[in-house]
């Protein structure tokens, strides 16, 4: 029986987009550092050193996200789910060293400059690099677009750069065949390393956000007001706090109630209203927790700025 995406668990989606970006990684490797051998192009090789740290981030990606979808226990009951930040942490550390690896060797070959060699064999190469690359990533971002995964989210970001990466050596093939610019090989693979620090950048910063606890986005946070005020016996909210943790998210808030209501009937309106919530946040996991309305609490700052009263 043939199995399809859309047949995958979340899990086994984010898994397969692991095994699927750790498998095109080395067969990229294999194939450029034959044409890399062939051509001894600086640019080609900036885009096999760059495979290479792919290969290598995709294992940590794969390793993290085993670890991360494992259930929660009793040493980690908020599940283990920060594993995946921590790998896009450390993706970015392996882009920023490839990105200074090709500075240097663009100084050494702009000083000491030299022909590209077989340049229609480098081309070739690029071309089913860039076929199997856009392939990859277009199933990752179906991953990401099911399942939130940062970590496939990361790849998916360095691997888009990739294709960019293999067009502009194929302009540096191109022009290096047809033209006495031997300067120009190099200069590519300089802008490349350029770029590919700049990409770096929100890599780094996303994980570092979700490291920290971020909340999430503001329209998110609005939804989730929204649904909870639209139960008619909910008299009001405040307090509420979000986070995400690899493929789990977090919602707990403070739910109004009127006073004089039983206990029992309080908790079957946070029921309620947590279920509403779930069908907007499926894999949320929510904590609520029921106010009297003629009480007031102490709040933080940020709690009594956004304390939210039905309309009306």
């Amino acid at each position: 029986m043939k199995i399809t995406a859309l047949e995958l668990s979340k899990p086994q989606l984010m898994r397969a987009a692991t095994y699927a970006s750790v498998g095109v990684a080395v067969l990229l490797i294999a194939i450029k550092f034959y044409a890399w051998m062939m051509t001894d192009s600086v640019s080609l090789l900036s885009t096999l050193v760059d495979s290479v740290l792919d290969a290598g981030a995709s294992m940590v990606n794969l390793i993290a996200i085993h670890y991360a979808l494992q259930p929660a226990d009793s040493e980690h009951r908020f599940g283990h789910g920060k594993a995946e930040p921590l790998a896009g942490l450390m993706q970015s550390g392996f882009i920023f060293a490839s990105a200074l690896f090709l500075i240097v060797e663009t100084v050494r070959r702009l000083l000491d400059p030299s022909t590209v060699e077989n340049s229609d064999m480098g081309i070739a190469v690029m071309v089913i690099s860039i076929v199997l690359t856009i392939s990859l990533v277009l199933f990752q971002k179906y991953v990401v677009r099911v399942t939130r995964s940062v970590a496939v989210s990361a790849d998916s970001l360095h691997y888009t750069t990739d294709i960019l990466v293999n067009m502009g050596v194929i302009v540096a093939l191109v022009v290096s065949a047809y033209t006495d610019w031997l300067w120009f090989d190099p200069v590519v693979a300089g802008l490349i390393a350029l770029y590919i620090l700049h990409s770096v950048r929100k890599i780094a910063i996303d994980a570092i956000q979700l490291l920290m606890d971020r909340e999430f986005d503001e329209p998110e946070r609005e939804k989730i007001f929204e649904i909870v005020l639209s139960n008619p016996k909910v008299m009001g909210m405040h307090d509420l706090r979000t986070r995400s943790s690899g493929p789990h998210q977090f919602i707990q808030l403070h739910l109004v109630l009127h006073a004089d209501m039983k206990l029992r009937d309080c908790h079957k309106i946070a029921d309620e209203v947590e279920k509403a919530l779930l069908r907007e946040f499926e894999d949320a996991e929510i904590l609520i927790h029921e106010d009297p309305h003629d009480i007031e609490e102490e709040l933080p700052d940020f709690a009594k700025e956004e304390a939210h009263q039905p309309e009306g």
